[in-house]
């Protein structure tokens, strides 16, 4: 299973990589195939539409979506949720996943209008 990370980046030391790179590396240990968007933006000086063009083009070939904690009040996490769910991705909070694909819960797997989305 192809999962993409999301989470906080904007305003943390070192644009939270730290842990996007310790989970990342738990789940690969688990036999995830994880796309990490702290290895896709490597440069800190490149702008938010830029990296999140990057980023979205990656999320869209994956299975699912493993959520950081803070991710809610990212606005770029939060639309990767929102187009993950849209698309019809698995949806998972990281920190739940404790084993392999299938045996763990899915937070939603339904497709949500806009509205809904912002009234959540």
């Amino acid at each position: 299973m192809r999962l993409y990370v999301a989470g906080p980046m904007t305003g943390f030391p070192q644009l939270n990589f730290p842990a996007f790179h310790a989970e990342t590396a738990r789940l690969r240990a688990m036999g995830y195939e994880i796309v990490n968007p702290a290895e896709i933006n490597v440069d800190p000086s490149a702008g938010w539409l830029e990296c999140m063009r990057a980023d979205i083009k990656q999320l869209v070939d994956c299975d699912g979506i493993a959520l950081l904690e803070g991710w809610a009040k990212s606005r770029g996490a939060s639309i990767e949720q929102y187009l993950a769910r849209a698309l019809g991705l698995r949806v998972y909070d990281a920190r739940n996943i404790i084993g392999l694909a299938g045996d763990m819960p899915v937070l939603s797997t339904d497709v949500i209008a806009p509205a809904e989305a912002e009234a959540a």
